[in-house]
């Protein structure tokens, strides 16, 4: 990060959690997130943006001119939430900051499934909602390999475009080693 607010103080905050959310795998203006976020006024989420930028979550990756006013255009910074990852347990203090993120994480998932709950029609079975547990029994060789197939099992997925019928949807994992 680029100060040393952690991820899980920036990310605590209802608003800032639902604009990460939103960009997960893709890159929108401001306009476009307002969309998205009808319920925050504007003025607020500029406030929520402008924060997650300063503490290096968000990155501009590209600006053009609207009627005079320059249009950004904002991804996550991955690197960022990496590099904050690698060093959240090297001591007390950072196992703390990596519970308070696991915690903020769980909280961001409950509050997403309170607004998928919300809506006018809930189908789980239509809609894909599922929530799963496997035990695994994996050397560190082979959790690499499980974590480098995964991930090529969910590139072809990754590169799809809104459209089509396509329907966003979020897939979170934890994966936690059992003493």
């Amino acid at each position: 990060m680029a100060d040393e607010t952690s991820l899980a103080d920036l990310l605590h905050q209802p608003v800032r959690w639902r604009v990460v959310q939103a960009l997960i795998g893709r890159s929108l203006t401001t306009a476009e997130l307002a969309e998205l976020l009808p319920d925050t006024p504007t003025t607020t989420l500029y406030r929520h943006i402008g924060v997650l930028v300063k503490a290096g979550v968000l990155v501009v990756v590209g600006e053009r001119r609207v009627r005079g006013a320059v249009e950004r255009t904002y991804a996550l910074n991955t690197a960022a939430a990496d590099a904050d990852n690698a060093t959240a347990g090297d001591d007390a203090a950072g196992r703390e900051r990596l519970r308070t993120m696991f915690t903020v994480y769980l909280a961001g998932l409950a509050r997403d499934f309170d607004r998928y709950l919300a809506r006018d029609e809930v189908d789980p079975h239509r809609d894909g909602v599922g929530m799963r547990q496997a035990a695994l029994w994996l050397s560190d060789d082979e959790l690499a390999q499980f974590l480098a197939r995964l991930g090529e099992a969910l590139q072809p997925f990754l590169a799809h475009e809104p459209g089509n019928g396509r329907t966003r949807r979020i897939l979170s994992t934890i994966l936690v080693p059992d003493p």
